[in-house]
């Protein structure tokens, strides 16, 4: 399979990540709304499909600032020097 280049990642792994988040999230919300009723896959898909263009951008958005709040807590780990061992 051929891979996208590097510089997708900014909106590959928050397009990955709210597509999850949001699919389990409307799960649970339209389970607790309307319980496991027969049609529930449909309601849930449906909820969904609203859901993850919110989430998505939102997302995109988001990640400076939750990396910001991050690193105000979380130690940065030392750079990797650019040689490779043993030279």
């Amino acid at each position: 399979m051929k891979k996208l280049p590097a510089r997708y990642l900014p909106l590959a792994t928050p397009f990955v990540l709210s597509g999850i988040m949001s699919l389990l999230v409307t799960g649970v919300a339209t389970l607790k709304g309307f319980g496991p009723v027969s049609n529930f896959a449909k309601l849930w898909m449906g909820a969904w499909a609203v859901s993850w263009p919110v989430a998505f951008p939102t997302a995109v958005l988001a990640l400076p600032l939750a990396r910001r709040i991050v690193a105000i807590f979380v130690e940065t780990p030392p750079a990797q020097s650019a040689e490779t061992p043993g030279t």
